[in-house]
């Protein structure tokens, strides 16, 4: 079945915010119309997509409503401007299948919002050169669904599972920092750690902060597991007389 005209609106808002970062509904229909009256038309249609629309009554709702796109008004503006939320960036890359090019231009307009990866997003590539891209693996969720990962040699099972752990509790309500953290950990432990060990040791060289970072995070997983480990050890005496 193919997208009704709706769907494919929405398919080119997110698209639009994806490639192009914040703007106004003017903005993002200056990016389809020339003509002015075009413009309005089109800045009208965005709108509604984004925030809903009322009619005989009842409100629909809007993309902002569901979470891919964020509103924000600024003091004494009299308009709003949209982004896309982390959530919403993953979402895209998962459904629409983004090119390279608009993956780089999405981590340039994108780099305050998530800046260990984004951030240094053109720094990284450097290093590891196009499987900075396989961060669409993360996007699908797939990082903890492989089950090969538990038979690997060095911690990479031990050390996503522990970013679960680490995010759990807040799962449902977690602030958009903390879940920019929960991603870059995925992101240097997933796609750097596993089989990238030179290239995790030239990032962390070539950054002081990226190296505290992390180190101090595989320190937190390490105490953890020690702590579990030792939780067991006491166990140990109800079975040694068996």
């Amino acid at each position: 079945m193919g997208c009704t005209t709706h769907q494919k609106n929405i398919q080119d808002a997110l698209h639009i915010l994806f490639v192009n970062g914040v703007g106004t509904t003017w903005d993002m229909a200056k990016t389809r119309r020339r003509k002015t009256d075009n413009i309005r038309v089109q800045e009208k249609i965005f709108r509604r997509l984004l925030i809903g629309r009322y009619d005989r009554g009842r409100r629909s709702k809007g993309v902002v409503d569901m979470g891919l796109v964020l509103r924000e008004k600024h003091t004494g503006k009299p308009y709003s401007v949209y982004r896309l939320s982390i959530h919403g960036i993953l979402y895209y890359i998962d459904a629409f299948e983004p090119t390279h090019r608009e993956i780089d231009s999405m981590a340039s307009k994108y780099s305050i919002i998530i800046p260990k990866v984004f951030g240094r997003w053109a720094q990284i590539k450097k290093v590891i050169g196009p499987d900075i891209y396989n961060i669409k693996i993360l996007a699908r969720g797939l990082y903890l669904n492989n089950t090969n990962m538990a038979n690997k040699n060095n911690p990479l099972y031990e050390l996503m599972s522990y970013i679960h752990i680490k995010y759990r509790r807040n799962f449902e309500i977690i602030r958009e920092e903390n879940l920019a953290d929960q991603i870059s950990y995925w992101f240097y432990t997933f796609l750097l750690y596993e089989n990238k060990i030179n290239e995790l040791r030239e990032l962390m060289a070539q950054d002081d902060s990226i190296r505290e970072w992390y180190t101090s995070f595989f320190h937190q997983a390490t105490d953890y597991y020690e702590k579990r480990m030792s939780t067991l050890n006491r166990s140990r005496y109800i079975f040694e007389q068996w």
